[in-house]
Formats: structure tokens, sequence, C-alpha cells
């Protein structure tokens, strides 16, 4: 069993604390739903564990299955077994899914490694990369399996999706790069219900004993299609509530204005 401990984590951006000393503990096989406001930091909390170099990290640890990621690149901590699924995914002109997908895989399994040190070279493009016919048959078996129509392949990644298209891209990377821990921001948002059960069936898919997911949203609705095993409340830079299913009925039921009063006088101001 994997473990993402997060340890008293505290981040700035632009000398402003963000993140102030969270604590969550996600585990493989386990769903972790985070919750809160608008502007609470759930978001920076995914960009700072994925390693993005914007925000400033001024205290505590991120360790997985005992080993730091603070000092690992954004692609390493890929390579050790993070993905993040941004809220708001970026369009590619000019590089295709497949082509993205080849160079993302054949970096996290090791592909490029193996063969610059091999032929003692820094990896020449198209030299380094999974066999063609291999990564091709993987390819169309995970593009059957997720409902992924076959000219998705080909398409420059994001370019012209709709929100659907790109959550349902955004599946098919994960199930290409089999993460330990999959961080989804927000992938509920701006979704219609056709689109939203996309991403739900993706995510049930590949919710196996060997994966874990935080799935980070503002409502109840993505909870309807995902079971999550804990849901926990975010709120001004830290966790201040962890429980089950309920939590999540709960917050629907009395809005975020009762975390503000519940929790707000415990806030102590940076």
């Amino acid at each position: 069993m994997s473990v993402l401990e997060i340890r008293d984590l505290r981040a700035t951006v632009e000398d402003k604390e963000i993140l102030k000393g969270v604590n969550l503990t996600l585990r493989s096989g386990e769903i972790h739903a985070l919750m809160g406001p608008n502007g609470s930091g759930k978001s920076t909390l995914a960009y700072v564990v994925a390693g993005h170099p914007h925000y400033q990290v001024t205290g505590g640890d991120i360790l997985l299955d005992g080993e730091s990621l603070l000092d690992k690149e954004p692609d390493e901590r890929c390579k050790a077994g993070v993905f993040l699924a941004f809220q708001y995914p970026v369009s590619v002109p000019g590089v295709s899914v497949a082509n993205f997908l080849r160079t993302a895989v054949s970096n996290v399994r090791g592909y490029t490694a193996q063969a610059a040190e091999a032929e003692g070279r820094g990896g020449v493009i198209g030299s380094n990369l999974m066999p063609m016919r291999e990564f091709r048959k993987e390819l169309n078996d995970k593009m059957k399996e997720y409902n992924v129509d076959a000219s998705f392949a080909r398409r420059y990644l994001n370019d012209g999706f709709s929100g659907g298209e790109k959550k349902r891209t955004e599946v098919l990377q994960m199930a290409m790069l089999e993460p330990k821990f999959a961080l989804m921001d927000e992938s509920d948002s701006g979704l219609d219900i056709d689109a939203l059960r996309v991403v739900a069936d993706g995510i049930n898919k590949l919710a196996t004993p060997e994966r874990g997911f935080l799935l980070i949203t503002h409502y109840q609705r993505l909870l309807n299609y995902v079971k999550p095993h804990y849901v926990s409340i975010f709120y001004d830079g830290r966790v201040v509530m962890t429980g089950g299913p309920e939590v999540a009925h709960m917050l629907e039921e009395k809005g975020y204005g009762w975390v503000e009063r519940e929790f707000g006088a415990q806030v102590v101001p940076a």
C-alpha cells in the first residue's frame, strides 16, 4: 500500500501565505474528497503537491511512501506516481494526443533514461521512446476501455476540445500513466451531466486498490457518482474537519456560510 502524507504544509505565493499548516493523509485504494469555499486554498494544495514552481513551500513536508517530494521537480514527482488533473487543461496546438502520451509514458516508465544510458547520449527524440507498435496497441486498448474515440489520438492536445472532451482526455492520460495518486482539481467544474458522468466513470474504473484519489470539489454532485471513503473540509489554508460521506451531505444542507461561522474564529491570522 502506498501513502501520500502531507505534514503541516505551508506555502506562499508572492509573499502571501495560502497554505497554513495542512495535514492530510491519502492511501492507495481510497477516494478522499476535499471540499471548501472559493479562495480557501484547495487548488493551491494540489499545485504544491505536484511541484508547481509558482508556489514556495515555507514549512512542513510532502511524503510519498516515506520519501520527501519537496526536492523533486514536477516531472520527478510524476515519475514517482503523482498525477494532477487541472481544472482548466491547457491547449497545446501542434502536439497530438498520441505524441504527448507517448512522450509522457516513455518518461514515466523509464524508456528515456534507459536509452540515454545505453547509448551514452542525452536522449535523442525518437530513439528513446516506448516502441511505437507497443504504444499504439496499449493506447488503442485504453481508448476502447474508456470510450475515447480513436480520432482523439490525432487531434492536437485539448485544442478546440469541449469541456467534456478535455476531461475524457485526462482520464485517458491517467489510464496510460498509471499513477499511485491522482489529484483531481475541480474536475467537475462547468461540466454538463453527460460530461460529469464521463469523469465519474473514469474515476470509478481507475479506483483500484493500487491507486488513491484526492477529489477537489465545491459541490456534492460529483460525489453522487463517485463514492468517497473520506471527506475533508478545507478552510483558510488548512483542513478543519474530516469524516465520511456524511460530511458532504452536511455541507450541501448547511452551506459554506456554516463553515465560516463554525471555524472562522479558530483561524489565527498569519
